[in-house]
């Protein structure tokens, strides 16, 4: 049986992903891509051809059922798609699917904390401990730490007797402190500061942080200080399994037997809650790309520079062009985050020089025959050809 690494995906710094092979069968006919250049000229207009072309391609290499993805520049915006919504079925995929978009929520979670440390209602300085008992390291993991994934505590994702637990209902229903209760009691992983290490648990301890200081349930808070101010309307902090229509329908290997797959379209995402339960769309995740990159919206131009001096370089890790930061990674320039939940692969990222925003949708999690997830040759390829 399948057992999940890490589930919800690191960023940038990949320390692991969902394993599986092409199980799709026959590729499913491409979708015709739309282009727009408003009133760009034509040396500006968007390079659709060769967009479509990376979406094609990479369907049929990697052997998902569909893709959908946007990029939009100064000059133009493009939007297209490749094969269909879910595995045997026949409608074609569009920017306005409802797709679950994993830890993309990680970036929602760290900008509401960012956005509280602003107005002074907590130190980013904070001992984890002061809002959330127990946790490993509490006393001394600060709230910036376990933002930037430094804080040496232990993922409860890669507990087994989680991992058993989920698998075996995975409709079920999830607390964040039933979550957190997964590590409470273990020992660190390191001193905080000392490594970078993806960990889900961080987001969770900091999602409940969010709700404490601002005495909002986290769907509330990130409906009225995130979701509304930018125009998210069909963004949403679930509270149960449902997913708006039209959604895609995603496929998985996690928790099936060797070589079968699973529809995991309506397993419940509270599982993930603050660190990957948010549901989104294409067309929505082009605003979160452009506010997450630039600010605009969301934070005071102090606190987004504070943010974007925040990427740790110079820890083991990290490269001379990839590193992470408050709950944002940074690539090559680009700004950005991918969200991975058992049938669904999403990334959105931003480049500040360019102004570009790149989004990008997959309907299945199960990892390219190089071990990446599906989502991200999709995106490689279409910010190789923006710049």
């Amino acid at each position: 049986m399948r057992r999940l690494p890490i589930v919800l995906s690191a960023v940038i710094l990949t320390v692991a992903t969902a394993c599986g092979n092409d199980t799709s069968g026959e590729s499913p006919p491409a979708v015709t891509s739309e282009a727009t250049t408003s009133d760009a000229p034509a040396s500006g207009a968007a390079p659709a051809d060769e967009f479509q072309d990376v979406l094609d391609r990479v369907r049929e290499e990697v052997g998902f059922p569909g893709v959908v993805a946007r990029v939009v520049t100064p000059e133009y915006e493009w939007t297209g798609a490749s094969g269909t919504i879910g595995a045997d079925r026949s409608e074609e995929p569009g920017p306005d699917d409802h797709t679950r978009i994993g830890s993309i929520t990680k970036t929602m979670t760290i900008t509401a904390l960012l956005q509280l440390a602003e107005d002074d209602r907590l130190s980013l300085d904070d001992p984890i401990g002061r809002y959330v008992p127990g946790l490993p390291n509490g006393d001394v993991a600060t709230l910036g730490q376990l933002a930037s994934m430094v804080s040496g505590i232990p993922s409860y994702t890669f507990d087994e007797e989680f991992q058993q637990r989920l698998f075996d209902d995975p409709e079920a229903s999830w607390t964040p402190e039933e979550l957190l209760d997964y590590v409470r009691g273990d020992a660190p992983n390191f001193a905080p500061g000392e490594r970078f290490e993806y960990s889900n648990t961080n987001t969770i301890a900091l999602g409940l942080v969010v709700e404490q200081v601002s005495g909002q349930s986290l769907h509330e808070y990130f409906r009225t200080d995130i979701f509304d101010p930018l125009g998210m309307t069909e963004t949403v902090m679930p509270t149960d399994a449902a997913i708006a229509s039209p959604h895609l329908y995603g496929i998985t290997e996690q928790g099936q037997p060797d070589g079968q797959t699973a529809d995991a379209t309506d397993w419940n995402p509270l599982w993930g809650w603050s660190a990957g339960a948010v549901i989104s769309t294409v067309d929505d995740l082009e605003l979160w790309g452009t506010a997450l990159g630039t600010g605009e919206g969301i934070l005071s131009p102090e606190m987004q520079q504070l943010r974007l001096d925040s990427f740790l370089f110079d820890i083991p890790g990290a490269t001379d062009t990839r590193a992470y930061g408050l709950g944002l990674g940074i690539e090559n320039g680009w700004l950005g985050h991918t969200g991975e939940l058992p049938g669904f692969n999403t990334y959105v990222g931003y480049l500040p020089e360019r102004r570009a925003v790149v989004v990008a949708a997959v309907n299945s999690d199960i990892a390219t025959a190089d071990g990446e997830e599906p989502v991200t040759p999709v995106a490689n390829q279409l910010k190789e050809i923006v710049g």
